[in-house]
């Protein structure tokens, strides 16, 4: 694991919604997946099967990693193992999302959303 320490005075947070995670400190692997459906109509009518996510590719597709090919050199200096943050003021968290104050070695994140609005025809 890193070796960096993060400090936070303050946290304050005024909503977490939607399977959203805060995690304060050190974790190894993070593993955050999202999926949604949203039908808007202009009338209210329901079909019964608009709810089965298995109808849509957008959920089952791959999502393509290209993978990176380019080489590149780096040099890394800590002088201050810490990192200090004397506020952090959050209006909200939600879909999916994640707050995490600590160090990680794997994250891995995905949201997938499919949005259909059905509307009247025009006359």
């Amino acid at each position: 694991m890193l070796q960096r320490t993060s400090c936070v005075d303050n946290i304050i947070i005024k909503i977490v919604s939607f399977s959203s995670t805060v995690q304060l400190g050190d974790s190894c692997i993070i593993n955050g997946l999202s999926s949604a459906l949203a039908v808007q109509r202009e009338i209210e009518f329901f079909y019964g099967n608009e709810g089965n996510m298995a109808n849509y590719r957008v959920y089952s597709e791959p999502i393509p990693f290209l993978p990176i090919n380019e080489s590149f050199s780096y040099y890394r200096q800590n002088p201050n193992p810490l990192i200090k943050v004397s506020k952090i003021d959050i209006t909200g968290i939600a879909a999916g999302s994640l707050l995490h104050v600590g160090n990680s070695r794997h994250i891995s994140m995905e949201a997938r959303v499919k949005h259909i609005r059905q509307l009247l025809p025009s006359s």
